[in-house]
């Protein structure tokens, strides 16, 4: 059976705040570790407004009831209200969960200028973003960021050249569907290669779990803490109890990392690409 890593972005300063404990508690119960992606600077949801004349955007925002998974506040933050800091307004939490053995890896700073601009961000943006999103961790954590995965899955030859320079050891930043190489910077990636609850449905990922469990490939499982520690905390529940059950190992994404042959590996370049239930193109 092959090993499955739980990739659980935080997004917002809610998924901080509220989803993360709920997470924390489920995982607990069910003695399994994971890998916690931070955003570590401030949480401007609410300028996703600009991009509500995209219709791919507003169907996506509609069918996963988005005011439901993240609440109003969120939907302000950045306009209408203050845009408060997520990772760095928790720092004990953030200990907290790395003292339970759970896996810290950097995921942004200012998840929403990444996610929707980066394509217009100039070299100097970029890395001043990776400058606060490290220090930021280095403050609470006291040691150096291992991994790195991006906002949305967007990434470009710049944004991979910065993260090298930035020191992480191996990335996940994609949606393909094995590990590689990046040419762009010889780091190792580890994708995300199942789907998630916002993609395809809790029935979705459930199938693609036991379809899944045949191979022989590392299988991370994308979790985001707004969802699976809010609305969706039962679902996520059983995800975990049908995962046991097939058979997979469950383990840290940084376990992938340091077990992996990279000898063996293909090395292929960046490629962006559309995968079902995505409003935006995202690194495949």
């Amino acid at each position: 059976m092959p090993p499955l890593a739980l990739k659980i972005d935080v997004d917002t300063y809610r998924g901080m705040k509220l989803g993360i404990p709920e997470l924390s508690g489920i995982l607990e119960r069910f003695n399994i570790l994971g890998s916690f992606f931070i955003s570590f600077g401030p949480d401007r949801s609410g300028l996703a407004v600009l991009q509500f004349f995209r219709p791919k955007f507003i169907k996506k925002m509609l069918r996963t009831n988005a005011p439901g998974l993240y609440g109003l506040k969120t939907v302000l933050y950045g306009t209408l209200l203050p845009a408060p800091m997520i990772g760095k307004n928790f720092p004990d939490q953030i200990r907290s969960l790395s003292g339970l053995g759970h896996e810290i890896a950097c995921h942004a700073w200012d998840h929403r200028l990444w996610q929707d601009w980066l394509p217009l961000m100039r070299k100097k943006t970029i890395d001043a973003w990776f400058t606060s999103m490290v220090d930021a961790y280095e403050e609470i954590l006291g040691r150096v960021p291992e991994a790195f995965g991006a906002p949305g899955w967007v990434m470009d030859s710049r944004a991979l050249e910065r993260v090298k320079a930035h020191g992480f050891r191996y990335l996940s930043c994609t949606r393909a569907d094995s590990p590689f190489l990046f040419r762009e910077n010889s780091l190792v990636e580890i994708p995300s290669n199942l789907p998630c609850i916002e993609e395809v449905g809790v029935e979705g990922v459930l199938s693609q779990l036991r379809e899944q469990s045949n191979t022989h490939i590392p299988q991370v499982l994308p979790v985001h803490a707004e969802v699976e520690g809010g609305l969706y905390r039962k679902e996520f529940e059983i995800i975990l109890e049908t995962a046991i059950s097939c058979g997979y190992e469950l383990v840290r994404i940084q376990d992938i990392a340091h077990s992996i042959d990279t000898a063996s590996l293909p090395i292929r370049e960046l490629r962006m690409g559309m995968i079902p239930g995505r409003a935006f193109p995202c690194a495949i």
